[in-house]
């Protein structure tokens, strides 16, 4: 009797957790990430100052903008200050777009630029901060 108690605790157990491990699992794997709506497609096995140029032109914005402390701003608009970086290196662009929008008191912006499609997981990652940081997307697969 205490075993068939102990059976039903387990097999309960075990149902509630691969229920609860299949929903975590299909909403991760369904998850779209809100920019990639977005996404403008580009030619790929680009540097990253190609994606600059072919994106920031003088009727956009400014590249590569000078700062006081010699950084430079990858492409600065009217209203927003905005770091280009490939998709693997998204903390370093968080980073450097929070810091320039600082530095101008422009907005913060991140043209990421996404070379394989499991590259999403980085958008995720952008958007996990709620640090109101735009997200521009380059499709260059």
């Amino acid at each position: 009797m205490v075993m068939k108690k102990h059976k039903k605790r387990i097999f309960g157990f075990l149902c509630s957790f691969l229920l609860l491990a299949s929903g975590v699992l299909y909403f991760g794997l369904n998850y779209v990430p809100k920019s990639l709506y977005n996404m403008q497609e580009m030619k790929s096995g680009e540097v990253e100052s190609y994606y600059v140029n072919q994106w920031c032109t003088p009727s956009f914005g400014q590249k590569e903008f000078r700062l006081w402390d010699t950084t430079r701003v990858d492409c600065l608009t009217k209203e927003y200050a905005i770091e280009f970086d490939f998709a693997k290196k998204w903390a370093e662009s968080v980073g450097q777009s929070l810091y320039y929008a600082k530095m101008t008191g422009k907005k913060p912006a991140i043209v990421l630029i996404l070379t394989d499609l499991t590259d999403t997981k980085y958008v995720k990652r952008i958007e996990r901060l709620d640090k109101d940081i735009q997200i521009f997307l380059i499709k260059a697969f």
